[in-house]
Formats: structure tokens, sequence, C-alpha cells
């Protein structure tokens, strides 16, 4: 509960060279499209079921996620469902949500049941979190509305930019780059469509197939996209964001298994990061796909070296985490076996949580007098089980080990108290979760250390 204790000795934080990579493992997340606000990195993604039907996609909500620190991600749940949209037909295609004048603007993309083919919606929220509804009604540009492509699928992943000037700018395409300007209500287009060529070699190398991703830098207009099938990321760059595009080749070439690929760059604390999607989690593949981040450094003319997917991911974050505050379970830097699921009341926990399954959160500041408790809120149905305090591995030091008994059902929850080592500086934390196999154990709400 002491702010003082939570002192930033990144310093001190040994950074793992363990996997980082895919960032979410407790669902199949995908065309991530990051937003910061404050202090705040906000993650949207779209999420992709794990029981979609055979070579086909089944995507109905988008999820968000938030950090402070790029290596611990917590699970916000789905404030976005495609059903929000009387018109759409379903598959939550991607998305980007933006800043403005108070209110959070949340252009989506997806089939439609009031015209044929697919289109560009926008719901606004009060907050990043939402609640967020359709302002419309209807789809902001329809497939009526673009004929350059011979395809009724053409109106797909839009990415949206606000200039210097306050000019807003709409991006997106399928088989064709569209863009247009949006006037100041954000809901409004305030210029004709126009197609870019996308065969054009000086602006798009390798052709553009989808994905765009509209930013500014340092006097320099970026536009990252999908190239190529399956998909390789490629980018161009331009003086202005409704001019001529000049191609500058590969950004990330295909690799992994996923046919598709989606980009994002985004600078926080300093520090750049390219966020994309691959197919590396368990079970992964084309239709279940997982998004992930690299850092990067821009050269002295502001081009974008070529990138690879790794593992590893980010190994050295931009802040602490502060144990003495309550922390949400779902607050995950990697995590094995266990997923969440969203109450109406509670919201956000963590399940499926079986023996041996376990949840890592790094660097974790425990000050320089350390922690004499730890608490944590649970429920069990069955048997219940064990939460393993375990320092910087699965297989570290124990400091603690807390006893969560049989509550009587998944909804009684209550909360559960330990002694602990009195452990200093910054370690990363390991809740490893022991119990009566094969049983499910305990559902886990949230968890905090006190001096």
């Amino acid at each position: 509960m002491k702010k003082t204790i939570c002192t930033i000795l990144l310093g001190m934080c040994v950074f793992s060279v363990q996997a980082q990579n895919p960032i979410i493992q407790t669902h199949y997340t995908a065309d991530p499209a990051p937003m910061v606000y404050g202090d705040t990195l906000y993650l949207y993604v779209g999420c992709d079921e794990n029981d979609a039907p055979k070579q086909s996609y089944l995507m109905r909500e988008y999820r968000l996620y938030t950090t402070t620190d790029m290596v611990n991600w917590t699970d916000h749940g789905a404030p976005l469902r495609t059903s929000a949209f009387v018109w759409s037909a379903g598959d939550a295609s991607a998305a980007q949500c933006i800043p403005r004048n108070g209110k959070f603007y949340w252009y989506i993309s997806s089939q439609n049941t009031q015209s044929p083919g697919s289109s560009i919606g926008v719901a606004i929220g009060d907050t990043p979190y939402g609640p967020f509804k359709d302002a419309l009604g209807r789809g902001l540009v329809t497939n009526d509305m673009t004929t350059y492509a011979k395809h009724s699928w053409d109106d797909l992943d839009p990415t949206v930019f606000i200039d210097d000037d306050g000019q807003a700018w709409l991006y997106w395409g399928n088989g064709v780059c569209y863009r247009a300007k949006l006037n100041d209500d954000m809901i409004s287009l305030g210029s004709g469509i126009e197609a870019i060529d996308r065969m054009d070699a000086s602006s798009f190398s390798g052709g553009f197939t989808e994905a765009p991703w509209l930013y500014k830098r340092d006097g320099h207009y970026y536009l990252l996209y999908a190239a190529g099938f399956p998909e390789s990321i490629h980018y161009s760059m331009s003086d202005v964001a409704g001019g001529k595009w000049k191609a500058q080749g590969v950004l990330m070439p295909t690799e992994r298994g996923s046919n598709t690929n989606h980009p994002a760059i985004i600078d926080y604390k300093g520090h750049s990061y390219f966020f994309y999607h691959n197919d590396a989690l368990p079970g992964g593949h084309s239709y279940c796909r997982s998004v992930c981040v690299e850092e990067f450094s821009y050269a002295s003319d502001g081009k974008i070296p070529e990138l690879h997917m790794s593992d590893t991911g980010i190994v050295e974050p931009v802040g602490t985490l502060c144990p003495y505050w309550r922390t949400e379970a779902e607050t995950i830097a990697w995590s094995e076996g266990v997923t969440t699921r969203t109450d109406a009341g509670r919201g956000v926990y963590v399940t499926d949580i079986h023996d041996g399954d376990y949840i890592k959160v790094r660097c974790v500041d425990f000050g320089d007098k350390g922690a004499s408790c730890f608490t944590a809120c649970a429920s069990s149905r069955y048997f219940g089980g064990q939460i393993e305090l375990r320092l910087d591995s699965k297989e570290g030091e124990v400091i603690g080990t807390l006893h969560v008994p049989y509550t009587g059902e998944w909804e009684n929850w209550r909360e559960f108290e330990t002694s602990v080592k009195a452990v200093t500086g910054v370690h990363d934390l390991y809740l490893v979760f022991r119990g009566k196999k094969p049983h499910t154990l305990f559902n886990l709400d949230w968890w905090k250390f006190d001096n």
C-alpha cells in the first residue's frame, strides 16, 4: 500500500531471456492496434476463437490489454463486440481506436448485412475502456462507395491518424489501398474516397494487400502494410499524409506459419515498438493467431531496419510493478495453462487453473523492506489447491505458499492470506499452482503483498 516502496530500480531487475512473445498467452489474438494515452499503452486486438471452423475465421469480439512497463499486460476483457453494430454480420476484422476531444473513436471492419460486402464502422466511448456504442447505426464506408476493386471485401482494416493541423485521415483496404479525410466529428467523411494503385512499385514494394497502419514521426509520414500472400510487412514514406508515397521495402519478411500479418508501430516512454501477429502459441495456425512485439531503433534518416519475429520479445522493461497495490491476477508477463474469463459483477479473472500451471509477473519491486504477507482472492468448487510464490524462475526460491480451500461454488469468492519471507529488491514473481490432478483447482481474481 506504500507508494514510496515502488521505486524505479530497473538496473536491479534481472532481464529474462525467456520467451516474452507472444505477449498474450491466455487467448488467441490478432491485428494489434496500440494507443498511448496518458502514462498507459492500450492494446486493442481482435480475438480468434479456438473453436473456429476448419480453414475459417471466427472472430466476434475485440479485446483490450494495457501495460505501463511493456512486459506485464492486464486483460480488460472485451469492451466491444461486433454485436454492438446492428449491421455487422459477424467477424471482428482489424480495427483501431484513437482519442480526440475527450472521446475515443474505435474504427472497425466487418461484413455488412445491410449492404453487400464489407464495411468500415465507428464506435464511440467516453474512456479507453468503454463502454463503446455504434456511432451511426450503419457503416461509415460501405461497399457501394468503393468501386475500384472488383471484390466485395475491399473495405477492411481501417487505420486512423490525426495530423498536426488537426486533419484526420482514414486509410483502409484489401486488394486496394483507399484513403479519405475525416471531418472534425470523426464520424463522417470530409472528402471523396481515393484509391491508390496497389501495384505502383514506386509507392508499394511487393504490392499492397491489406492491413495499413498510418503515423507520423519526426516530420516523416509512414504507411505500413501487408504485401503478397502469405503476407510480409512492407512500408512507405511520404512528406504529407495525403500525398505520394515512396516505397521503402520489406519491414518484416514472411516468417512462421500464419498466412497473414498485421503491423503497428508506436513510441512509448522513449522507446519504439513494432507490433505484429503470428501463429506461435500452442495450437496456433492461420486462424488462431497471436500478437507479438519487438523493440527497434530508427536510422538517422528515419528509415526502419528490417525486423524479424522472435520468441524473446521485449527484454528491457520501462517500469516496475508495485506488489503492495492490489494487482489483478490477469496482469501477466507469461503464463502456461491458464485462461481468463469475465464476470459481469467481478470483471476479468484467471481460470482453468490446473496443477503445474503458472503465471509469471516481471520486475516486481519489493523495495528495501520487503513483504510479510500475501493475500489473494479466489474461489473453488472442487478441491482447491496451493499457490507457490517463487522468485526469478518456475523452480526458484519459494518465499511463501498460499492454501486455497474449497469455497462451495465458483461464485463464492473469498480472501486468503499467508506469511511470506521478506524479500527486497526487484524480482520476477512466479505464481505456481499446485493441487489434485486432473481437476480445475480454483479461480483467481487478484493478489497483493503487505509489509
